[in-house]
């Protein structure tokens, strides 16, 4: 049997280091591609498609890449605009990824018409609750530690929901955000909390396929279960 494709979007950078070169690149974490291939999956980058295009077009483009994979991760990363959900920018939220928000976008909702499952990391959490009509709140303490240094805490799942069939106990998670969910998005389930109640995950319980999303960097883990949840998922 051969192993689930797995594409996972990715950061686009004006200025990118390594060697002699300083060029735009495509960049992800190794966390992630790593992550997927230690749950049984192969991994394929999915860089943001052209900032000019219109949004049919970035769909038309997104439908077709999701057709030839076998599952999405939509991975962590800026804040997402607040224009997207109605909302003014807060001073404290991050400069707008403009291209990544419009490729994003596109990839959740490909995937969430054609029943290709889904998981959203951290931003792709967040991303996937503003896709569906949701709303985030735009800054928030005590879940990141220094700049660059992920924190830890604990979160709790919610029995009986696709979260809790792989993660049935609570348990400490890598964290690293300062934006969370506020309004959930329609069709969507908060389905764990950390210990202040910030909502910790989401997912689409009448979905045609897998979709679910952790506020939480499963990738600078050793977790591997709600990795190998979307893998199992996408391998049938």
């Amino acid at each position: 049997m051969s192993k689930p494709l797995i594409g996972i979007s990715t950061y686009l950078e004006a200025e990118a280091h390594w060697g002699v070169w300083t060029l735009p690149a495509a960049l992800l974490p190794a966390g992630y591609h790593r992550l997927v291939q230690r749950s049984g999956g192969l991994a394929a980058m999915l860089p943001p498609h052209e900032p000019d295009l219109g949004r049919d077009e970035a769909r038309e483009a997104a439908a077709a890449v999701v057709a030839r994979l076998d599952g999405v991760v939509i991975a962590g990363g800026p804040d997402v605009r607040p224009e997207r959900y109605g909302a003014e920018t807060d001073p404290r939220t991050g400069p707008a990824a403009l291209a990544r928000d419009a490729w994003e976008l596109a990839l959740i909702h490909a995937s969430l018409d054609s029943g290709t499952p889904l998981l959203g990391i951290c931003r792709g959490m967040q991303l996937l609750n503003v896709a569906l009509g949701g709303t985030l709140h735009q800054h928030m303490d005590g879940h990141s530690g220094p700049p660059g240094v992920f924190a830890r805490h604990e979160i709790k799942p919610v029995p009986d929901t696709l979260l809790a069939a792989a993660l049935p106990e609570p348990l400490s998670v890598p964290t690293y955000h300062h934006q969370s969910v506020d309004r959930v998005g329609t069709g969507l389930l908060a389905s764990a909390y950390a210990e202040d109640g910030t909502v910790e995950a989401l997912e689409a319980p009448d979905a045609e396929a897998f979709a679910l999303s952790v506020q939480w960097h499963p990738e600078a883990g050793d977790d591997l279960r709600v990795m190998e949840a979307l893998v199992a998922a996408a391998a049938h």
